[in-house]
């Protein structure tokens, strides 16, 4: 879906947590399968990982792109083979309908394959959320929303927010 020149690009981590479930449950070899093809990919950003966006979508191109059309026909036929409604079923139906939007990290080299990287930066606000619930005003929730934006934004820009030493 394009909204103003922006196209959206789904996480290929979602995805694999779908069928990663499966297999840790051992309720699936296709679910092991789709694993072990989803594992060539990652292989595949970890090489590109210190390349230019050039670099890494022409790797993408050579590298990623045959076997991701490998895997759509894999799953398209793996999805006639299974029972509408099952757990398997659910994982391979959620790739299949966003595959357009799973599919757009080989088109820019500077799409990543997923977005775990921003999830782990965002995960400290998120398991503080409970303890923050009873911050004690709407204002003071605000006021500790600014601060840790700072806080993240800081340490996005290479900075120390909280240095050791201190002087005062």
């Amino acid at each position: 879906m394009s909204l103003e020149g922006r196209k959206t690009a789904n996480c290929l981590a979602h995805a694999r947590r779908k069928f990663d479930e499966l297999v840790k449950a051992n309720a699936s070899t296709v679910a092991t399968q789709a694993i072990g093809r989803i594992a060539w990919l990652y292989r595949i950003e970890a090489d590109a990982r210190d390349l230019s966006c050039e670099q890494r979508l022409q790797m993408r191109q050579e590298r990623s792109k045959p076997l991701w059309e490998e895997m759509h026909a894999w799953l398209r036929l793996e999805r006639t083979r299974v029972p509408d409604g099952s757990a398997i079923a659910k994982a391979i139906d959620y790739s299949l309908n966003h595959w357009q939007a799973l599919s757009e990290f080989l088109k820019d080299g500077a799409v990543p394959v997923d977005n775990n990287w921003i999830e782990n930066q965002m995960r400290p606000w998120g398991l503080g959320r409970k303890s923050w619930l009873f911050i004690g005003s709407q204002l003071a929730g605000e006021r500790a929303a600014v601060v840790m934006s700072l806080l993240q934004s800081a340490k996005l820009h290479g900075h120390d927010p909280l240095p050791t030493s201190r002087t005062f």
